[in-house]
């Protein structure tokens, strides 16, 4: 697929505020609807064979890994009672559809309702919003984070065909209604679970823009190959604790 840059790209001035989120349909639309847009295309087999993929390792992962997702649960309420240790929040996935993620709790209890009070100390460019030392973050949050276990609910999207285990991560609706044309082609294929981003050292130093050309590249070079190749690196990423 081959979209020329839109004149409305995605802001890149740390600290912009932005717009509400008002998500009165089941997609996020772009500035031009893009139902009539190509979709990319992949051959049918590896379409088919990626998703038997994730139904296998995904339930494999959820049969292997509960105890310690148990543990963890008990762990986070104890650490920080008040809510309970999973955290549901809408993404949007491929095409713009809406879905729910399932995270470990790692922040406090109300921490969105926190949020516009830290707008100005972002540390990301674009429309992406990160901050090092959240103060929203508990102590068990630092952990799961760094380790990126915070992640590990997202198995159960994957199950679901929400995700895959290799793929883009699936931005919040407030990032995608700043993006443009060019930024939407990161929507044309299933968000994963772990990507090219998510293995590098230093993720969160990166500018949106990088990462957004990391997420381009996995795209075009889509493979089995290539997946696996992203998946044993997320196991070295998460035993180095590259996560923040």
């Amino acid at each position: 697929m081959n979209v020329k840059r839109d004149t409305t790209r995605a802001g890149t001035g740390k600290g912009e505020e932005p717009p509400a989120n008002d998500m009165s349909g089941e997609r996020v639309k772009s500035a031009e609807d893009i139902s009539h847009r190509q979709e990319l295309r992949h051959p049918n087999e590896y379409g088919m064979m990626r998703r038997v993929q994730d139904i296998v390792l995904s339930a494999w992962a959820l049969l292997v890994l509960w105890p310690l997702m148990l543990f963890l649960a008990v762990v986070i309420v104890i650490d920080s009672p008040g809510a309970g240790p999973i955290f549901v929040q809408e993404r949007v996935g491929r095409s713009g559809k809406i879905f729910r993620l399932y995270k470990f709790r790692s922040m406090v209890p109300g921490a969105e309702e926190k949020l516009e009070a830290l707008l100005d100390r972002n540390e990301m460019d674009g429309p992406v919003f990160k901050i090092k030392a959240d103060p929203r973050v508990t102590r068990i949050g630092r952990f799961i984070r760094k380790t990126s276990l915070d992640e590990l609910p997202q198995l159960w999207n994957v199950l679901k065909g929400d995700m895959s285990i290799v793929g883009p991560r699936p931005p919040l609706p407030r990032e995608v209604i700043r993006y443009g044309e060019y930024e939407w082609q990161r929507l044309n294929v299933q968000p994963g679970l772990t990507c090219y981003w998510q293995i590098q050292p230093r993720r969160n130093k990166m500018y949106f823009e990088e990462w957004l050309e990391l997420d381009l590249k996995y795209i075009r070079e889509r493979s089995f190959m290539t997946d696996w190749k992203i998946v044993f690196k997320t196991i070295g990423a998460v035993l180095g604790m590259n996560g923040e």
